[in-house]
């Protein structure tokens, strides 16, 4: 299909656009408190005349925006959260904003903006008669801590969709084809008696203790799990001052796997060993599942449009300038961290990335048939309709995600990349609408490729996780 007029009817939007991601950059909200986010984004597509329906699974700062009638029926996935602790100016030096606020290193500024552009073009090329159809963009919160597509997915937010699109901020540019880690997020939180620790500790009981069994109890286990397995902790609270025995103390738990009954085994395990704890230190424990996802899966015949449309509308038109911010930005990164994510392709790719500063034309997917040790909401989505999603060059060569060069390129050339991402989104969605055997194609897939029904991980009646700043 000819997207010429696509691509140009992006690029009259490139200014509305890049004015977005830069507004959201200068307000980055944490997860589920994106109320600035949310409404900026969701009030850019209500006055374009899409139909906005807000609080999706019980979150308030969720949202869908549906435009155009009939099928296909097309999400575009978006998220706007920030990151803890990495606010950062636009420069090539540790520089906050303010010190210990937010900052967007993960490109979730670039992110839904994307999403809203390419919603934009699909409907002028409805309004146009160019194409039939209905798109749906997804204003998608708290992707960071794992919740925003989980609970949507429960309410069925995404259950009439024929697909779903979307893309993340990285250094490289690819089809996203790897399958990633489904996972559980947990706290354990025990309760004990407080006592003074030198005067009376026969009369305390604490839960410190308590803590500190369990999370010894989680290294017991890393030898009977299999290796792509994960189990990591924090201890958000641990008591106070060192002479009171801790009468309550909390650990965070994320459990990983790749399939959702290796999750679930775990976690299973992990609740006999908080008893054990529990019943070890007199205490008592209750526990708090904040959200579980599932593994994602590639959709293939998705994922080659995807890619096909990549390289019409790329490479992404960086400057000189930009060049110059991006080699300040790759000059703090040590040759460690630039050689291991540049490892992540293949041999025949990896010189030419390590030759460049900015790498912004499209390459074939690099992660088919691997499992990256991370995770995302997107799991719960490719489970429930076909999904396919793709990296788009918005940071210098070898930069990690949640850092603050990343959230310094998010505030600066990474804008370009986000005009690339709508015009490819919104290309792959009118392929969509155009084409009947890529719709068939993709569902045939799904049925092949999904082993089992989606149901939602989320204990009934668990509420989103709003009292996590994170």
């Amino acid at each position: 299909m000819n997207h010429n007029e696509t691509f140009e009817t992006v690029e009259s939007l490139e200014a509305e656009l890049v004015s977005l991601t830069e507004s959201l950059w200068e307000t980055p909200e944490l997860g589920l408190h994106e109320t600035e986010s949310a409404e900026l984004l969701s009030s850019v597509l209500r006055d374009a005349g899409f139909d906005v329906t807000e609080g999706l699974g019980g979150m308030p700062t969720a949202f869908s925006a549906t435009y155009g009638e009939g099928e296909p029926h097309v999400g575009i996935l978006g998220e706007y959260d920030a990151l803890p602790g990495l606010s950062q100016t636009v420069s090539s030096s540790r520089e906050p904003v303010e010190a210990g606020a937010p900052g967007h290193g993960c490109g979730h500024n670039l992110f839904g903006v994307a999403g809203v552009g390419a919603a934009l073009a699909a409907k002028r090329a409805i309004d146009d008669g160019r194409a039939e159809g209905t798109v749906t963009f997804f204003g998608c919160p708290a992707e960071e801590i794992l919740v925003g597509k989980v609970f949507m997915a429960r309410d069925g937010a995404f259950d009439d969709l024929d697909a779903a699109l979307t893309w993340h901020p990285s250094h490289l540019s690819a089809p996203f084809m790897a399958q990633t880690l489904a996972m559980n997020s947990v706290e354990y939180t025990f309760h004990g008696e407080s006592a003074h620790a030198a005067d009376s500790p026969q009369s305390g009981r604490s839960a410190l203790d308590a803590v500190e069994l369990l999370n010894t109890g989680s290294e017991f286990m890393r030898e009977h799990v299999s290796d792509d397995a994960r189990i990591h902790y924090t201890i958000p609270d641990g008591g106070g001052a060192p002479n009171v025995v801790p009468a309550e103390a909390t650990a965070w738990f994320y459990v990983r796997a790749p399939t959702r009954g290796e999750v679930d085994r775990i976690t299973d395990w992990l609740d006999d060993v908080a008893e054990g704890a529990a019943l070890m230190t007199q205490t008592t424990v209750s526990r708090r599942f904040h959200t579980g996802c599932y593994d994602y899966v590639a959709n293939h015949a998705l994922s080659d449009t995807l890619l096909e449309n990549m390289r019409l509308a790329g490479p992404i038109p960086y400057t000189d300038e930009d060049r110059e911010f991006a080699a300040e930005l790759q000059e703090t990164l040590s040759a460690e961290t630039i050689e291991a994510r540049t490892a992540q392709l293949p041999e025949d790719r990896r010189e030419a990335a390590r030759s460049s500063v900015l790498y912004p034309d499209a390459q074939a997917s690099y992660d088919v048939g691997t499992v990256l040790n991370g995770s995302t909401d997107v799991g719960d989505v490719s489970w429930i309709t076909p999904t396919a999603q793709f990296w788009a060059a918005s940071w210098p060569v070898g930069t990690p995600s949640h850092t603050w060069q990343a959230v310094a390129a998010n505030g600066s050339f990474g804008s370009k990349a986000a005009v690339y991402a709508a015009k490819v989104l919104a290309a792959t969605t009118l392929d969509l609408f155009s084409d009947e055997a890529l719709v068939a194609s993709a569902r045939e897939e799904f049925e092949a490729s999904v082993p089992g029904e989606y149901e939602s991980a989320l204990p009934e009646g668990t509420e989103p996780p709003f009292h996590l700043t994170l």
